[in-house]
């Protein structure tokens, strides 16, 4: 049987060769030249996650494969704004439709709103052409996902998105992908959530951390819903914590950011 991940990369080979036919690559390739050269700024994802005492990266997520709608009316022009009024160290926006309701326009949205807060393009990068949409929506960190890209592939990725000015989130969800770390990787991930069955479980983070390379930004993904958790998992190592169906659930996520940072700093002052 055809797990989730395989069927959602197959799509997405088919969205973004419909986007190439859009938007043919010279025209985008020349589109973020022009942007490079007008030196648009990008923000560190990693100094911004390093920084902060609670390392929130805050979802703006509206569905899942494995839960349905979310938040079917989130709307990119307030969440992600409430986010970072509300402390979130960073922002990710997923722009994968099919699966997880979002568009690219979510970044282009929300960016003008939040000058001075990192935003991860969260999505399924199989091609140097998504790299280059991202920069060009003003996202500041790419997502790639070890589990489906072969290790060179992912490399060429890294270091194209590095040439773009673009910071790297490597995912990992087992040992066996700790080999695809690079010196293009600027932070790497543990997904808690295994891709093919989304099946969820904190403890891999925990499982992974000491065999994590220490001079990376460390990320713990996904199914994250307690304060104590986040504090047990910096102790751990880690510096940033995305978290998403937690706020968006709820009918204020911006506030219920608020609350969950007020039990972090409650649980470590």
């Amino acid at each position: 049987m055809k797990d989730i991940l395989e069927t959602i990369v197959q799509q997405k080979a088919i969205e973004v060769a419909a986007q190439k036919e859009a938007v043919p690559p010279r025209q985008l390739y020349h589109a973020v030249e022009r942007i490079m050269a007008d030196d648009v700024p990008v923000r560190s994802m990693s100094a911004a996650l390093t920084a902060s005492a609670t390392g929130i990266i805050a979802e703006f997520k509206r569905r899942s494969p494995s839960k349905g709608w979310i938040k079917q009316e989130g709307d990119s022009a307030v969440i992600p704004l409430s986010y970072a009024e509300n402390g979130a160290a960073a922002l990710s926006i997923l722009t994968d439709e099919p699966f997880f309701g979002g568009k690219l326009e979510f970044i282009q949205t929300a960016r003008p709103q939040v000058p001075d807060t990192p935003i991860l393009r969260k999505d399924f990068i199989i091609d140097e052409y998504q790299l280059f949409q991202a920069r060009a929506v003003g996202a500041d960190a790419v997502l790639l996902i070890a589990a489906d890209l072969t290790k060179e592939t992912c490399r060429q990725l890294a270091r194209t998105a590095h040439e773009l000015q673009l910071e790297t989130l490597l995912e990992i969800h087992s040992e066996a992908e700790l080999d695809y770390v690079s010196d293009a990787i600027d932070m790497v991930g543990v997904n808690n959530r295994n891709l093919g069955t989304f099946h969820t479980d904190v403890e891999n983070s925990f499982r992974l951390a000491a065999l994590l390379p220490s001079d990376y930004v460390l990320v713990s993904e996904s199914g994250i819903s307690h304060p104590q958790t986040v504090c047990q998992l910096r102790q751990a190592g880690f510096r940033g914590f995305l978290i998403g169906e937690t706020f968006m659930k709820t009918t204020a996520p911006g506030d219920t950011l608020a609350a969950f940072i007020r039990q972090i700093h409650a649980l470590t002052s």
